[in-house]
């Protein structure tokens, strides 16, 4: 066998049977593979001195990723990737769905294969699954904050951490909450520094309605009433409230009259989502969902440890 560590500069391996799952679950093997190996070359570059010094090369091991608090289950199968990355031999098992809401000491998955290359693998697929439950299970907390039978949308923003934006938005959709666009090209949103830079809202807009594809709706950030009624008459899609109080939004949805879609942004906090949804706003973006929301805690543990090859 291979040092620990050595398999993830060879061509990565097939998929395997848990893998194929990640075309159901939305995350593209091929760009999920960037990621990991990104990560796995900052941690691993210099390979892994404590494992090959402390743990003998032929020792064998069982491990168990469990949640330590309650959590949503999210990013599963990356953890796996990681594992089966550094070594192909390591065989993965999920034992829960993706989006699954579980109790504190549910084992989310099990790993078995070379221990060197369990304790090689450990911290990125920690990482990057404690990342993913945290994003869905605050989440998921915004969702339920929604008044029963709400029709508004919580969904994220941009403000994602550089390099890891598909897992996050996914693990938006795993906690129930929707995607805001993916990136500057995927959507025309005039934004406050728009505004000044084309010399006003009305000029802003009418620059994007003439020159955005005929497929693109024109979202316009607004402060005021006043803005408000610019981007109105201007043919605004999609207004997006920034920054105002529950009364301002209140009086926004009345003056718009459904003639455009309302989005409220800006300092979104848990305790304000019923009164907003209850203001009648289409959507409530939130930022907070991906770049302040703690990682789970999700740990491995080892379960067994022979140097004896295994059973056949």
């Amino acid at each position: 066998m291979s040092r620990a560590g050595d398999a993830y500069w060879r061509p990565l391996p097939p998929r395997s049977g848990y893998e194929e799952t990640m075309s159901t679950t939305e995350l593209p093997l091929s760009l999920i593979d960037a990621i990991v190996v990104r990560a796995l070359e900052e941690d691993l570059g210099a390979g892994d001195v404590t494992t090959e010094a402390c743990v003998p090369e032929d020792s064998r091991a069982t491990a168990s990723g469990a949640a330590r608090k309650d959590v949503v289950a999210c990013g599963i199968p990356v953890a796996g990737r990681v594992f089966t990355t550094v070594d192909p031999s390591v065989r993965f098992t999920a034992n829960v769905e993706e989006g699954a809401k579980v109790k504190a000491g549910t084992v989310l998955f099990t790993v078995e294969g070379h221990a060197r290359s369990l304790l090689t693998a450990e911290r990125v697929a920690l990482n990057l699954i404690q990342r993913m439950c945290g994003v869905a299970t605050a989440t998921a907390r915004y969702v339920a904050a929604l008044p029963e039978g709400s029709k508004t949308r919580i969904t994220d923003t941009r403000k994602t951490t550089p390099g890891l934006r598909l897992l996050e938005r996914y693990a938006v959709r795993r906690g129930g909450g929707h995607n805001h666009r993916n990136d500057l090209g995927s959507a025309v949103l005039i934004k406050d520094n728009h505004i000044v830079a084309a010399g006003g809202v009305r000029t802003a807009i009418e620059r994007a309605r003439a020159r955005a594809p005929h497929t693109s709706k024109i979202e316009c950030e607004v402060d005021s009433l006043e803005q408000l009624e610019e981007a109105l008459t201007a043919g605004a899609d999609i207004v997006l409230l920034d920054n105002m109080d529950t009364a301002t939004v209140e009086e926004a949805v009345r003056r718009t009259r459904g003639r455009a879609l309302l989005e409220a942004s800006g300092g979104i906090t848990l305790e304000r989502i019923g009164e907003l949804a209850r203001a009648g706003v289409d959507a409530i973006s939130v930022g907070a969902l991906t770049h302040s929301t703690p990682a789970a805690d999700i740990g491995l543990d080892f379960t067994s440890s022979s140097t004896k090859p295994p059973a056949k």
